[in-house]
């Protein structure tokens, strides 16, 4: 696939969203930007929080017969729920991967922004979204499901940024190969020799797991021992440098 393409946002899911929300604004150093009343028509709540330039969102279903309250039940909680990814031609990714038998789930279009959201059975372990906004090739520019000044609540005193996303798979290679070919990127090996999808500002890595899930994410952090702690004090399960928190687990690098 030709253009651009970066990782511009990761959607977790949780039952409520308090304390989720809280919990991880307080634990990672990240503020609030935004919450969105368009996804209450999805039956949902959200917010989300910018990681330098890419956007950490938690959603939360607020009726029964959810899609997101769906994937809840399915995995037990456990997962995240959506990775989307900012292009020049959300279209013409859309039928890329229609051609390649992963169906349009869902095309949302508040311009100047338009997103073609693929159907998560086909995607496997996550809904993959591709998505542009008019005006905002620039990583800074505008970016209206983060809300109008979401750039005002970045901050780089406790997390720096969001730099991996973890796949499980009983066969990483082969979901890796399938994402590979719906993103249009080659698969790596990254540290480990395990496959890996490497984008501009992120990499995908996946690993052996049970199902297909994202699993985790990597964030390096100015002071891990701080959120480290901070993580302990709220009752997360953790071990060494990697917590668990709405149903991923957070791992911390320097």
């Amino acid at each position: 696939m030709a253009g651009y393409l970066r990782l511009r946002q990761i959607c977790l899911v949780a039952p409520h969203l308090e304390p989720v929300i809280s919990d991880i604004s307080e634990i990672m150093g990240l503020n609030v930007c935004y919450r969105d009343g368009n996804v209450a028509k999805y039956g949902l709540e959200n917010a989300l929080l910018p990681v330098d330039t890419i956007l950490l969102e938690v959603v939360a279903p607020i009726q029964p017969g959810t899609a997101a309250g769906r994937f809840l039940d399915k995995t037990g909680g456990h997962g995240g729920y959506m990775a989307i990814f900012c292009c020049d031609d959300p279209d013409a990714r859309g039928k890329h991967a229609n051609a390649i038998g992963v169906r349009t789930a869902n095309v949302i279009t508040h311009a100047p922004y338009h997103g073609v959201q693929l159907h998560p059975r086909d995607c496997r372990a996550a809904f993959i979204e591709f998505n542009h906004t008019d005006g905002s090739d620039d990583v800074l520019g505008p970016y209206p499901p983060a809300g109008p000044d979401w750039q005002k609540a970045i901050r780089k005193d406790v997390t720096l940024a969001l730099t991996e996303v973890e796949m499980q798979s009983p066969d990483p290679q082969g979901l890796a190969e399938h994402w590979g070919k719906i993103l249009g990127i080659a698969v790596s090996n990254g540290a480990g020799s395990e496959p890996e999808l490497k984008l501009p500002n992120a990499s995908f890595r996946f690993v052996n797991g049970a199902s297909d899930l994202m699993s985790g994410l990597t964030f390096r952090a100015a002071d891990i021992a701080k959120v480290r702690d901070a993580a302990k004090a709220k009752g997360c399960k953790a071990s060494g440098d990697v917590f668990d928190l709405c149903g991923v687990t957070f791992k911390l690098v320097g």
